[in-house]
């Protein structure tokens, strides 16, 4: 069987992500004694063998649909957004004053095309004001993101406000960055499991694990409680446009 955390696990939090696995574990009665870390996200998600993981709205929406099951989706209590849902945030350097209709045309950092809160839903916000990135720089991963706008690689970027809020408190990025704008918020990241397991015993396992967090691992991971978001409220979520996708194919 397989565990994974993988989407919120920076150096910071590992440990507290541990335990919180472990936590879901005694309250489940069985699973793997650690975390997978050393394997392709994909491959994890897919995987028949798959007990427990995390993972993104627009991979659940455009392939995992029909092929997992949902166990819930975490409330990280983010300002401005109902229980279980996230946003995204528009990220520039301090000292570049611009906001976000400057910025737009600019050269973007994301950090894939499947992602939810750092193309989609950016591209979904942009395409209000019918305005795009000259350049994109895809980057693999929200902190690389982060650390090429502040490094001027990129001018801007969009960033999953969990792992902004983490970024803030855990790293330097949060003083090299400032907020510029939000997207409107959309279902958060949801725990997944395979077909054939009892998604809900292992629902009911994580929220209580949830409420056995201590105080600090609780506010290290950000977690409130967990949220039934029905499947079809996920799939109600735009796609990136179809001139915003055409970039990624020139």
């Amino acid at each position: 069987m397989i565990a994974a955390l993988g989407m919120y696990d920076m150096p910071a939090v590992r440990s507290a992500n541990d335990r919180f696995w472990l936590l879901i574990r005694e309250n489940l009665g069985f699973g793997p004694t650690s975390l997978t870390r050393d394997e392709d996200a994909w491959n994890i998600w897919q995987s028949p063998d798959l007990l427990f993981a995390q993972t993104c709205g627009m991979p659940y929406r455009t392939r995992l649909h029909g092929k997992v099951q949902l166990v819930g989706t975490p409330d990280y209590g983010l300002p401005g957004c109902p229980p279980g849902h996230y946003r995204s945030v528009f990220v520039a350097r301090q000292d570049d004053p611009r906001g976000l209709k400057e910025l737009a045309s600019g050269t973007f950092a994301y950090n894939e095309a499947l992602s939810q809160s750092g193309w989609a839903a950016p591209m979904v916000h942009l395409a209000k004001d019918a305005r795009f990135p000259s350049e994109l720089l895809m980057t693999g991963g929200h902190a690389y993101s982060a650390q090429a706008v502040a490094d001027g690689r990129a001018e801007y970027a969009c960033l999953d406000a969990v792992t902004w809020a983490l970024l803030k408190k855990h790293t330097n990025l949060g003083t090299a960055l400032r907020a510029v704008e939000e997207t409107s918020p959309t279902p958060a990241l949801p725990f997944i499991t395979a077909i054939g397991q009892d998604a809900a015993a292992i629902a009911r396992a994580t929220q209580k694990a949830i409420t056995e967090l201590s105080d600090q691992d609780a506010k290290l991971l950000l977690l409130r409680n967990l949220v039934a978001i029905p499947a079809d409220d996920y799939l109600a979520v735009p796609n990136a446009p179809q001139a915003a996708a055409e970039m990624l194919n020139p």
